[in-house]
């Protein structure tokens, strides 16, 4: 809960909830800017390995011990299922699907989340309520992508939504299972040695696929490298920066909500600045997810005393995390 006693400025808790709101919601088009010119797992390589190595090296001129040997096998698993299946998912279908529909589709995180609690952790009961979750998330799913509702524009395309679901599906495996891995105590470094992991294996991967056969780093254009800076700088070290701060001065359950509005950003970026359609089928496919996302991450929550309120803000912060890197 937030500690009165030291409260920081309320113009840093608005600043650090603006960068993790709107930084995090316009990255979804810088990563669509970025993939028209660069294949998609070199650029999403050069993101996380530039990114984890400036946290990675921060954290060492701070002090901070380097993570032991099994640490670093857990950073590598998580760093291949969160950065290299569903990054590289993600970087892939935005070749396909829209920005904001890339994030509206992984705004479903949360309800996948929910029953990964289920399977692998038997923390989540299935509730009615979560049932009810559920059920208007799928319909927002359905929404989106079938063609025989009549709502105006294209339905998604079915490759790149199949790629989004898996890939969302990766995230919250990996990130239920995070919580039996050995990593280290500091959330930065944590976080830097599995976005160093994940970007190696990510340019591994492109390379795998032939994807720097024919690529001239040199033909790129100013624009893709300045979207690739965003991305890196703003959307990975400056966003979860600000993140980990909120944290630490404001409640679990109110830093969360950037789940909400991420969609909500990216989708009205998309359409203001990237020339993406806005159509009744987007609109009504958003606010399903985002409704199906408030019902699921508020579980437990309405009835909960004081100190309940702390625990179930923190399983809300776990189910929602998917976001904490992006």
């Amino acid at each position: 809960m937030k500690d009165t006693a030291t409260a920081p400025p309320r113009w840093k808790t608005l600043a650090a909830f603006a960068i993790i709101y709107f930084v995090w919601g316009s990255t979804y088009l810088a990563i669509r800017v970025g993939v028209r010119e660069v294949p998609p797992l070199i650029l999403a390589g050069m993101r996380f390995f530039a990114a984890g190595l400036v946290l990675f090296l921060w954290m060492r001129a701070r002090g901070e011990k380097s993570p032991t040997a099994r640490e670093w096998r857990s950073a590598a698993l998580l760093g291949i299922a969160i950065f290299l299946i569903d990054y590289g998912l993600l970087f892939w279908s935005e070749m396909r699907v829209a920005s904001g529909i890339a994030a509206v589709m992984l705004a479903t995180i949360p309800a996948m989340m929910a029953l990964c609690e289920i399977i692998f952790l038997g923390t989540q009961r299935l509730t009615a309520r979560l049932v009810i979750g559920l059920v208007i998330g799928l319909a927002g799913v359905a929404v989106l992508m079938v063609p025989s509702l009549k709502l105006g524009g294209a339905p998604v395309d079915k490759l790149g939504a199949a790629a989004l679901i898996f890939a969302a599906l990766s995230w919250s495996i990996a990130s239920v299972l995070t919580r039996k891995m050995p990593l280290p105590e500091s959330k930065v470094m944590s976080s830097g040695a599995q976005m160093l992991c994940g970007g190696v294996a990510l340019l591994i991967a492109a390379a795998a696929f032939g994807e720097f056969h024919g690529f001239a780093f040199a033909a790129v254009s100013r624009g893709t490298w300045l979207a690739l800076a965003y991305l890196t700088v703003a959307g990975s070290i400056v966003g979860y920066t600000a993140y980990v701060w909120l944290l630490h001065h404001e409640s679990p359950t109110k830093v969360a909500t950037y789940a909400y509005v991420n969609p909500i950003v990216a989708v009205v970026i998309g359409y203001f600045l990237g020339g993406e359609a806005l159509t009744a089928r987007t609109i009504l496919g958003t606010a399903c997810v985002l409704v199906s996302v408030v019902v699921i991450t508020t579980l437990g929550t309405k009835k909960a005393g004081a100190r309940d309120a702390v625990v179930a803000g923190a399983a809300t912060k776990a189910r929602v995390a998917a976001a904490e890197e992006r």
